[in-house]
């Protein structure tokens, strides 16, 4: 008896067993595929986190690239002078040039087309008439024709039955039956002559009217058309007009300001060479203070490229940039006038930022740093560069 207890008692741990450890197998396999969707959501992080630094590089390229375009732009705006406006200017006259040729040829297609609808008209009316008068002579012509066979018929007829002698008659008939009969064979050739009846006429008619509508919508987008190429030109001549004359009445009062700054007095001003600003040339009056020149050739060569700065800074400052590069532009000019250009420089230099080459000494001193070149030895040049406010700060202890 104990032994079959101790027995019924190991099975039943070994049940027990069995069952614990299928519970733990069932555990285990929901454990490895937990760590397997662990690991897949791990794989998937990753992968979203590197498209996001792809994106973000992405993002970087395209922020650098649009900053380069921007610094592109920037300096082609800055590189636009009078000379563009020129060109912009006869691009826009020989636009309009143009666009009056295909004017004037659109109302010379319109005038043709016009004439020959009103030739066509014509000859259709004639035609009409012609044909309305064919058709009666010919329906006339055989009436007649009709009415005479039967009066001949009757004729006969009655001469037989009166037994008339023909030959009696004759000398009383004007004409003689051949002579009707030679009437009534040439009526009969007109009338073959004449050909059958148009029975197409009422389709030709209608073709031509149908034509006649389309040439009518033909002329009238001719029209359109140019009425809508003159409120282009009048539109564009406007616009253009406007923009020259502010331009011109801006750089003209900056010369007529900087000039006498440049000068120490004196006048100068643009003038244009005609009355219409579109086609108009235009001339430059400059005289300096003591001078009443006619024309810029009688200036020396330092007034002469005075009178060159005042225009160039006057369209300088119609359009500013932040760099402006001047290459010896003081080489012809005496210490007075180097002086006053130095002056107009250090004012233009608040909202501008000068490059300048010079060997002058008085325009060297304005400079904040300076840049130099030398060549201690032969075919070999060397940059030397001088911050003037640094060297002055360097020098204050020793003053002191």
């Amino acid at each position: 008896m104990q032994l079959q207890t101790q027995e019924q008692q190991a099975r039943a741990s070994k049940e027990g067993f069995q069952a614990s450890q299928s519970q733990h197998s069932l555990q285990l396999r929901e454990l490895e595929r937990s760590a397997q969707s662990a690991q897949f959501a791990v794989v998937n992080q990753a992968q979203q986190i590197r498209g996001l630094q792809q994106r973000q590089n992405d993002l970087n390229q395209l922020r650098e690239q649009q900053s380069q375009r921007k610094q592109a732009l920037e300096q082609e705006a800055q590189t636009i002078q009078i000379d563009e406006i020129d060109a912009q200017f006869q691009v826009l006259l020989a636009r309009r040039v143009a666009q009056e040729q295909v004017l004037t040829q659109a109302k010379e297609a319109l005038n043709q087309c016009a004439t020959t609808l009103r030739e066509q008209e014509l000859n259709k009316q004639n035609a009409e008439k012609a044909a309305a008068t064919q058709r009666d002579a010919l329906g006339q012509m055989r009436l007649t024709e009709q009415e005479t066979r039967l009066n001949l018929a009757r004729y006969a007829d009655e001469m037989q039955a009166l037994a008339v002698d023909e030959a009696a008659l004759q000398p009383l008939l004007g004409r003689s039956v051949k002579a009707y009969a030679a009437e009534i064979s040439r009526l009969n050739g007109q009338l073959s002559q004449l050909g059958p009846v148009n029975l197409a006429a009422m389709q030709e008619l209608a073709a031509n009217e149908e034509r006649q509508s389309y040439l009518a919508e033909q002329s009238r987008d001719l029209e359109q058309a140019m009425a809508t190429l003159s409120a282009a030109i009048t539109r564009i001549d406007k616009e253009t007009r406007s923009l020259l004359q502010s331009t011109y009445d801006s750089v003209n009062a900056n010369l007529q300001e900087l000039f006498p700054a440049l000068f120490g007095g004196g006048h100068a001003e643009l003038t244009l060479t005609g009355d219409e600003i579109l086609d108009s040339g235009m001339s430059l009056m400059a005289q300096p203070p003591g001078k009443k020149n006619a024309t810029i050739h009688l200036l020396s060569g330092g007034e002469k490229a005075l009178t060159a700065l005042s225009l160039v800074f006057s369209l300088f400052k119609l359009n500013p940039a932040p760099f402006c590069l001047l290459d010896e532009v003081d080489a012809p000019l005496d210490d007075a006038n180097t002086l006053r250009f130095c002056e107009l420089v250090k004012k233009m230099a608040q909202h501008t930022q000068f490059l300048y080459i010079s060997h002058n000494k008085l325009t060297m001193e304005m400079a904040q740093q300076l840049v130099g070149v030398t060549m201690q030895e032969q075919g070999v040049s060397r940059i030397v560069a001088v911050d003037i406010e640094a060297a002055l700060k360097m020098r204050e202890p020793e003053f002191n």
